[in-house]
């Protein structure tokens, strides 16, 4: 039996949360697995929040469709740029959010707003896989994303959940595991209002655990035959989803849990829900997590369409980083706001905004983030980038640095090639705290 422990827990080990193997036998002895009253799935749902390398979590609201600045954080009501939006002033002076934002207006002093993003990529594929990576798409390379990076450097395999968790619907091209392998890529929930998919055991626990260890018995006859990859591959990811659906922590997918008031709290759209899901993951000690919330490719009628989204967004983003903060939560959980480009300063013949990546918004907050603030500037139209751009690698290096991950850290491609997490930019130095 120890031997198998001594195996599981080495990912662990390396951490530098427990500093030996007699420390963590020690720590098992005392919370009753030794003494046969814990199983190693109870073990790890108890202890899974201490386990997670350095309790830090980051959950990403993605804008799918390119959501327009001027209607969001960077109104310009001065200008014809600006259109019919309007602006609203917040309690920071000098930062003022579209009129449609007013519960986040109330949260300005927790969002540092990025002015100054800008890319080179207006295709939606493109760019949505960008800004999930770090990198364009090529042939060659299955880039992971972030999600993926976090999950692969401060998630826990082993535990009862995944390290990331994605939301909504299912957004093409935001990439997964890539070249760290399939048990990176994220769980997918497609709706946050009932369990994950095939998640419910339709036969006993007991049933459920004898078809897995016959399971076992056949891939091990594969792999004597010379399917031994395929068959260490297909275990850990068994492994990880019978750990999941025999665990008593799936309640933390049921939302109706919270209390009424706490539901109303949010607000009624799919999107508030989601952010109330994304809050209980990271407290089960969920690494990453990625709400999506789409319809923002406005190309006709985007000022009424935009207030649509608005409404939909604001409650529940607001609502996120107040309870993250009342659960004291907010210190520890970086939440960012972004999507994959932003929409033209000039409104076309339809009342839409196209695409453009020259300029746009992404929103941090929690996490280490100094809050109260914007960084960047654009010209009196939003055309052209004023004053320090900041391209998707300082992005990215800001989160790795914010979340303590290793930016430089690289992995082998199919090729040999050795792909560094983040190539190239800068921290954001303005952004932390």
């Amino acid at each position: 039996m120890f031997s198998q422990l001594y195996r599981q827990t080495d990912v662990l080990l390396s951490g530098g949360q427990l500093h030996g193997r007699r420390d963590f036998l020690r720590r098992i002895s005392a919370t009753g697995l030794a003494a046969g009253t814990l199983s190693w799935t109870d073990l790890m749902a108890a202890q899974s929040s201490r386990l997670r390398r350095n309790g830090k979590a980051c959950i990403l609201l993605w804008m799918n469709g390119g959501p327009s600045q001027f209607e969001t954080f960077s109104p310009l009501p001065e200008h014809p740029n600006g259109g019919e939006t309007k602006a609203i002033s917040t309690k920071v002076p000098g930062i003022a959010i579209s009129e449609h934002l007013p519960e986040t207006s109330q949260k300005v002093d927790d969002l540092c707003i990025l002015r100054s993003m800008t890319t080179k990529e207006g295709s939606h594929p493109r760019a949505t896989f960008l800004m999930h990576t770090g990198y364009v798409p090529t042939a060659s390379v299955r880039h992971p994303s972030i999600g993926s990076v976090a999950a692969h450097q401060l998630g826990d395999l082993s535990a009862d959940l995944p390290s990331y968790v994605r939301i909504g619907r299912n957004v093409r091209n935001a990439g997964g595991g890539g070249l760290l392998g399939v048990q990176y890529d994220p769980f997918v929930m497609r709706r946050p209002e009932r369990a994950p998919d095939n998640s419910e055991l339709i036969v006993s626990s007991d049933r459920f655990r004898r078809r897995l260890r016959l399971l076992d018995k056949i891939d091990q006859h594969y792999a004597a035959a010379g399917g031994a990859n395929e068959v260490a591959n297909h275990k850990q990811i068994y492994d990880q989803a019978s750990r999941m659906v025999l665990s008593p922590r799936m309640s933390v997918f049921d939302v109706d849990d919270e209390p009424a008031r706490v539901r109303q709290s949010y607000g009624e759209s799919d999107f508030s829900t989601s952010c109330l899901m994304a809050r209980r993951l990271v407290e089960a000690g969920v690494t990453f997590v990625e709400v999506s919330m789409g319809g923002w490719d406005t190309h006709q009628d985007n000022f009424s369409r935009t207030q649509n989204l608005c409404s939909q967004l604001d409650q529940g983003y607001a609502q996120l980083l107040a309870d993250l903060q009342q659960r004291g939560r907010l210190e520890n959980t970086l939440v960012i706001w972004m999507g994959e480009f932003g929409r033209t300063p000039r409104i076309n013949g339809g009342g839409g905004r196209d695409h453009f990546p020259r300029v746009f918004n992404a929103v941090l907050s929690g996490g280490g983030v100094k809050g109260g603030q914007f960084v960047g500037a654009t010209d009196l139209g939003g055309e052209e980038v004023t004053e320090r751009p900041i391209s998707i690698q300082d992005l990215f290096q800001t989160v790795c640095h914010l979340m303590d991950m290793n930016a430089d850290d690289e992995n082998m491609s199919s090729i040999g090639r050795p792909i560094r997490v983040v190539d190239g930019g800068e921290v954001i130095e303005e952004v932390l705290a």
